[in-house]
């Protein structure tokens, strides 16, 4: 008689298939719901981990190891430690019959003699302990309310005994146990089934292991061997090979994207001569040097992807339109994004300023428009009587159609994802109506730091703006107790009693659960404090109209003092004002610190920052606070920021367009950056071949990068 076939004859873990029957276990691209014991609700906690198939287990690596190897003895001194326990249990009492939890009191041996300690299990823990039974245990030693305690301890058999076990990064409802199992699952299935895309020639010459012994050795290692690290060959290996993929995939993103014909571009200077005519100044050397390595890109029939980027004040604007006014002459459009909607008003009332006196048409595109004034912006847009068009990242919607795009300009890229920028790019076309790519510019304030320039932004060329134009003084920056804020507001008086403009800045808007002072608070108090003053107020709150009125009134001088939230933070322009006040200082990041005091100083008055903090401080945030006394080097504090930050707050969201990194750290694998680069260079010279399963293994083929 033949038994029952399984329900899942899928459902096998690794080698065991050939113990269940003839049945194919599955492959590491299949679901890893068809592992045995992976079930719907597992299968959906394991998705939050990042972990969708069985191959997906392979690149979950351990967080950290537990050595095995030692018996500790009972001791207050090893408490925060885990370690390998042995006790005898002397009682055992469950909880809760129905979450099957247990509370067992145990004795083990001290330094002096026998010690009382509590066990406590939860959920499923696997064999039950016995009263009178001695164990061995491994878990943190804690110090409870009444003595010695073990929180979940894993009961330790005599073959486990000196084992060295990986520690997972985990989730609610998938314990080490399971992920362990599961792991081990897909590396039998990983024996049969993985290739390693890297030449044996590199692999060799840098003395690494091949792909599925680096892996062993860092999901199973063995006693002999030692706890991994970082340091040794097998993570070297997978580290510089995920960075230099990463770096591939950008690259080859830029070599589809430059497979397309773009405008070129003759260079030109009339349009930009008659600008600086018309606004009196001559530009640095740093910005004609940029605008020339811009015309040089635009002038090749490949599209230009160029990054500029420039600390706050340096002039991005004016390359921008040196960049713009070459297209336009040409006969092309020019459309501007920015992130938010006070930015790209700000950038459409500036061109308009500098190209309605020259014959062009600048075009706003605003949520706060109606219907009617839409229909009409976008049919001057298709029509070509509109050569310049300034919005948010409405900009790429369908609805929005151009008579013959030809330069794309990205305002603070960071905040834009690699798919957002080249949706908006895909809408060009050339005067003959074929298929062309515009050229791409980008610009940021907030300065990249090399790691996350190499590893986020290797599609693109880089310029950078590092000279000030004249006139731009530099902010003195103190950093004030938020009790002395009596100080602060006569400070204020003072300044504006010289006929000098201040900012007061909040983290939010009104009070809520955060411990930080309110913009609506503080424009009350203030109200108070200084009646003598005219006082204004923007906020995330307010419509596009009103913060544009808000924000033209205090710039015309009708407002002694505007107080703000964090809107402000980028390109907000008011050369008469040479105070800023930032409340709550110590929540926020170096990048967004630097923002806003670049919003003064930048006219010709001495210019003062205050960073007011509340107490209690802590070290790291006081080292912040500290830094941004000691220097204005944006670069500088950018670096900084990513070591104390992280790439994910640094750049944003990963929907920003962050890489999702599987094990290699920006912060941690920095050093390692230009072995992954020269790595690159090397696959893409000598080993063309392994690209693409490179990419695939790492990236995906329709990945973050978009299609590669």
């Amino acid at each position: 008689m033949n038994p029952p076939a399984p329900k899942n004859p899928r459902k096998v873990i690794g080698s065991s298939a050939g113990q269940r029957g003839s049945h194919r276990p599955p492959g590491l691209a299949a679901p890893v719901a068809e592992l045995a014991g992976v079930g719907p609700r597992i299968a959906e906690k394991l998705a939050r981990l990042s972990i969708e198939t069985v191959g997906d287990l392979l690149w979950h690596l351990p967080s950290r190891y537990e050595d095995r190897g030692t018996e500790q003895p009972l001791s207050s001194q090893a408490v925060g430690e885990s370690a390998l326990f042995k006790v005898r249990i002397t009682e055992v009492r469950p909880l809760f019959r129905g979450k099957a939890r247990l509370v067992c009191q145990a004795v083990g041996e001290g330094p002096t003699g026998p010690m009382p300690i509590t066990l406590w299990f939860f959920g499923r823990f696997g064999p039950t302990p016995q009263a009178g039974r001695e164990c061995l245990l491994f878990g943190e030693l804690q110090q409870g309310p009444h003595g010695l305690e073990l929180a979940q301890p894993e009961l330790v058999t005599p073959s486990q005994i000196g084992q060295i076990r990986p520690v997972y990064p985990a989730t609610e409802g998938v314990a080490q146990p399971k992920l362990r199992q599961l792991v081990a699952a897909a590396l039998e299935i990983a024996v049969r089934e993985l290739t390693d895309p890297l030449p044996s020639a590199i692999r060799e010459r840098h003395d690494w292991p091949v792909l599925m012994k680096a892996l062993q050795r860092i999901h199973l290692p063995k006693r002999r061997d030692g706890v991994p690290a970082r340091h040794e060959p097998a993570f070297q290996r997978l580290i510089v090979e995920e960075l230099a993929t990463h770096i591939l995939a950008l690259r080859q993103r830029r070599a589809v994207t430059r497979q397309v014909a773009a405008p070129a571009i003759p260079p030109q200077d009339h349009l930009f001569d008659q600008l600086i005519d018309h606004l009196g100044f001559t530009p640095t050397g740093a910005q004609r040097r940029v605008i020339g390595e811009i015309k040089a890109d635009l002038a090749q029939a490949l599209p230009m992807l160029r990054l500029v980027q420039g600390d706050v004040g340096s002039g991005k604007t004016l390359v921008a339109a040196a960049a713009a006014l070459d297209v336009i002459d040409a006969g092309y459009q020019v459309a501007l994004m920015a992130p938010t909607a006070l930015l790209a008003e700000q950038h459409a009332r500036n061109f308009e300023q500098w190209f309605e006196p020259l014959g062009l048409a600048v075009l706003l595109l605003s949520g706060q428009q109606t219907a009617a004034e839409r229909r009409a912006g976008l049919a001057r847009l298709a029509d070509g009587r509109a050569q310049i068009v300034v919005g948010t990242h409405a900009l790429f919607q369908e609805s929005v159609a151009f008579h013959q795009l030809g330069l794309v300009i990205v305002d603070e890229q960071h905040r834009f994802g690699v798919h957002q920028r080249l949706a908006l790019t895909d809408k060009g076309a050339s005067p003959e109506g074929g298929a062309r790519r515009p050229h791409q510019l980008i610009m940021t304030a907030t300065p990249i730091p090399r790691t996350l320039a190499m590893t986020q932004f290797a599609d693109l060329d880089v310029s950078v703006i590092d000279e000030l134009p004249p006139g731009r003084t530099p902010v003195t920056t103190v950093v004030v107790r938020a009790d002395r804020r009596g100080e602060v507001i006569e400070r204020i008086a003072r300044v504006c009693a010289e006929g000098r403009q201040a900012y007061w800045v909040c983290p939010l808007i009104e009070e809520g659960q955060i411990e930080a002072q309110a913009a609506e608070t503080t424009f009350a108090m203030l109200g108070e404090e200084l009646p003598h003053l005219s006082i204004g107020m923007v906020h995330g709150r307010m419509n596009a109209a009103e913060k544009q009125r808000e924000m033209a009134r205090f710039k015309a001088g009708d407002y002694h003092l505007l107080v703000a939230t964090t809107v402000i933070e980028v390109g907000v322009d008011v050369p008469n004002a040479s105070l800023m006040i930032i409340e709550n200082a110590e929540r926020m990041g170096l990048a967004q610190l630097h923002q806003l005091r670049g919003r003064v100083g930048r006219g010709a008055t001495a210019s003062h920052c205050v960073l007011l903090f509340d107490e209690p401080l802590s070290d790291r945030a006081r080292a912040r606070l500290g830094l941004m006394r000691e220097t204005e080097d944006g670069f500088r504090l950018a670096e900084a920021d990513l070591e104390q930050r992280g790439p994910g707050e640094v750049l944003g969201t990963r929907q920003a367009g962050i890489a999702k990194l599987k094990i290699a750290d920006l912060q941690e694998d920095q050093g390692h950056l230009d072995d992954a680069g020269r790595l690159a260079d090397e696959l893409l010279e000598r080993f063309p071949d392994a690209v693409g399963p490179l990419i695939a293994r790492w990236v995906g083929a329709a990945g973050q990068y978009g299609q590669v």
